[in-house]
């Protein structure tokens, strides 16, 4: 029998089609043979283990712990979460949650009211920053961790929890009933001027509805209090809903432009997100302050905003966080959160560091070889690059502080410092004007020596390790008194070291004070005076020659 050429071709692609689809199935059925297997050794293995191991076993201890160590194989922010952390989890997203408002931490030893939220049931209660919790619910907080302690302050709305505190100051324990409520944390705990002309906007956290908060203030802001130009504040704001990071965005660019796409392996879910509002201002200079701890939401709108020539970013790189996180049901009420996809920003660039293991100690970007980074460009041609978060127009270096003021900060000996300052002194002058007088400092002097403060210089720590391995190698011994002059002479004088570091310290000093009688808000108006990113962004975006200047095309933003 004869077949046209027409029919042979058919006949081949049949073929093909046939063994493809076969193929595909072999491979289907390969790696639903490898999941079956892999699970069933996994089963016996952990009978095995629950049977024979000489020890007892908490078998919800062993699996979470398989089931942890497995994802974080993956990359950092596929997670499991159990049912227990559920609610937690749910805060993350919505801010909201039925508790008290306040944070709690342990220091030294014990649950301390780290602080309270103003207007929250914790604060019109009268509890304190530095009171310490010794019972919540009748129970004793002595061995509980911060998390068991803040199971028990959360529960019911509009059920009272009893708490007793042990106050700076005061012989007594106190009782005191708190009424829990609602808590629905503001994302913009601050929002004002900074000069006549420009505006100033805090956002904390991309949770639901954020970006109507943000709104909110920006137009009080151009229209009742004058503003001319604005600075966004995302310094250490490590994301949240992508949905919420394209609606801040669309609040200055225009409507239908694209903001972010994202792409992975479920096509389906491939997705471009466009501005769908009315902008509320196209125009009127942005800066947008980041750091190493702006991730994700952050990210795509410091980077959107970039890539458009929209506003200026300024501030260090910022973490490098371009993957998209999806939630999945488990059995037993327990969660997933995996990564589904990855985003690109309108340049096409994926802000994702490229290298999860060459990270810095907070987690954040740290080298990407020039072999990983590809080159694009803003919509004005400016050149951009990919692979290591975004990196700002204008640098400002890191404001590292001396190993005495953080030793200070860690030991709570700041904070220790405030809660003493605070049961003394009734009320201090307003967050803008407030600042240690020599006086307080004195007292800080004093009251850090009477507490018996240990701590080592930078250098004083290396030389320690110096000293370590010179024993190990068995080369002390033959240069004792050379190391033994050495460590004297670079030993730390603490009056000295209180003396020369006196300016950081009095900044930190001042804003935990101002905390305790005007609370975050106050804090953050503090901190803004000394605050070398706001300056840079005022002396740019205040003088129009300039901030044109950061949109001439060509200009390359890279990486240092």
């Amino acid at each position: 029998m004869k077949f046209s050429k027409a029919k042979k071709a058919g006949i081949v692609v049949v073929g093909l089609l046939v063994f493809a689809i076969g193929f595909y199935s072999f491979k289907q059925d390969d790696k639903n043979f490898q999941i079956a297997k892999n699970l069933d050794v996994y089963y016996t293995l952990f009978r095995e283990l629950n049977l024979f191991y000489v020890d007892d076993v908490d078998p919800n201890k062993l699996v979470k712990t398989s089931i942890e160590k497995m994802l974080e194989s993956l990359d950092p922010y596929t997670n499991y979460i159990p049912e227990d952390d559920v609610e937690d989890f749910k805060f993350m997203t919505t801010g909201e949650y039925a508790g008290i408002g306040a944070l709690i931490s342990k220091q030294n030893g014990k649950i301390v009211v780290s602080e309270p939220y103003e207007g929250f049931p914790a604060q019109k209660s009268g509890l304190k920053a530095g009171d310490v919790l010794l019972e919540v619910a009748g129970k004793s907080t002595e061995k509980l961790s911060t998390e068991d302690v803040s199971a028990l302050l959360k529960g019911p709305a509009s059920k009272p929890v009893l708490v007793k505190i042990q106050r700076y100051g005061q012989k007594k324990p106190m009782d005191i009933e708190i009424i829990r409520e609602k808590i629905q944390i503001d994302p913009v705990p601050y929002y004002g001027m900074l000069n006549k002309e420009t505006g100033y906007i805090r956002l904390t956290n991309f949770t639901v509805d954020c970006t109507e908060r943000v709104k909110i203030a920006l137009i009080d802001l151009k229209e009742r209090q004058g503003a001319k130009s604005l600075v966004l504040d995302l310094r250490s704001n490590p994301g949240g809903l992508l949905i919420e990071a394209v609606r801040l965005a669309n609040l200055f660019v225009p409507k239908g432009q694209e903001i972010v796409s994202t792409r992975g392996k479920v096509k389906q879910w491939d997705k471009i997100y466009t501005a769908t509002e009315n902008p509320i201002d196209t125009v009127m200079p942005i800066a947008v302050l980041v750091n190493r701890g702006s991730a994700s939401a952050s990210e795509i709108v410091a980077g959107a905003i970039q890539d458009l020539d929209r506003g200026i970013i300024i501030g260090t790189r910022t973490f490098g966080k371009g993957l998209v996180q999806t939630t999945r049901d488990l059995s037993y009420n327990a969660k997933l959160k995996i990564t589904t996809a990855k985003y690109y920003i309108p340049s096409g660039r994926c802000i994702q560091a490229l290298d999860y293991t060459h990270r810095n100690e907070d987690g954040s970007v740290g080298v990407v070889p020039d072999s990983l980074i590809s080159k694009f460009a803003t919509k004005k041609g400016r050149i951009v690059f990919d692979g290591g978060g975004v990196f700002p127009d204008l640098s400002v270096a890191d404001e590292t502080l001396s190993n005495l003021t953080m030793n200070l900060a860690t030991q709570s000996k700041i904070f220790d410092f405030a809660t003493y300052f605070n049961s003394k002194t009734e009320k201090i002058s307003s967050p803008e004007e407030f600042t240690i007088s020599p006086e307080v400092y004195a007292d800080f002097v004093q009251f850090v020596k009477n507490q018996d403060f240990k701590y080592e210089s930078k250098t004083e720590e290396e030389l320690d390790q110096l000293l370590e391995v010179a024993k190990k190698e068995k080369y002390y011994d033959i240069s004792k008194s050379e190391f033994e002059t050495l460590k004297v002479k670079l030993g730390h004088n603490l009056d000295q070291d209180l003396e020369h570091f006196k300016v950081e310290i009095s900044e930190l000093l001042a804003d935990e004070i101002v905390s305790r009688y005007y609370y975050q808000k106050g804090a953050i108006k503090a901190a803004l005076r000394d605050d070398s990113d706001i300056k840079k962004a005022l002396g740019i975006i205040n003088t129009p020659d300039s901030y044109a200047a950061i949109f001439d095309k060509g200009r390359v933003i890279k990486a240092n």
